[in-house]
């Protein structure tokens, strides 16, 4: 009888506890989806008022496109080109050939190519 009883009292403890561990990683579950929709809300607040500043300051897109279309000598170009500036042949081989000679040689007489400060001692 003893034994029947001890082992029901530890079930019973055990399925408390399990139930109260279940209870707190729920609160911490819901604690954490509060959070993120808290920054949603927030983000969104945000907007709303950078739109209602736009609205009141009549700065909006849609403002913005119809003063500009008002004007009559405001045209949108139907094309447009691309304009390339294009290196001579022969004048870049030297530039880059200059800079490689240039570190071949500083490189092989050890010059350091950055500053260095020394201290002063008094």
């Amino acid at each position: 009888m003893k034994l029947s009883r001890f082992l029901l009292l530890i079930s019973l403890a055990t399925f408390f506890i399990l139930l109260y561990v279940y209870q707190q990683s729920e609160i911490f579950r819901m604690g954490y989806i509060s959070h993120k929709k808290q920054e949603v809300f927030q983000e969104l607040l945000d907007k709303n008022t950078v739109l209602r500043y736009n609205i009141q300051q009549k700065s909006s897109l849609t403002r913005i496109g119809n003063k500009v279309s008002r004007y009559e000598d405001f045209e949108m170009p139907d094309t447009f080109r691309l304009v390339k500036l294009r290196y001579p042949q022969n004048n870049r081989g030297g530039i880059e050939q200059g800079i490689k000679t240039k570190n071949f040689i500083s490189r092989l007489l050890s010059v350091k190519t950055e500053a260095q400060a020394k201290t002063i001692n008094p």
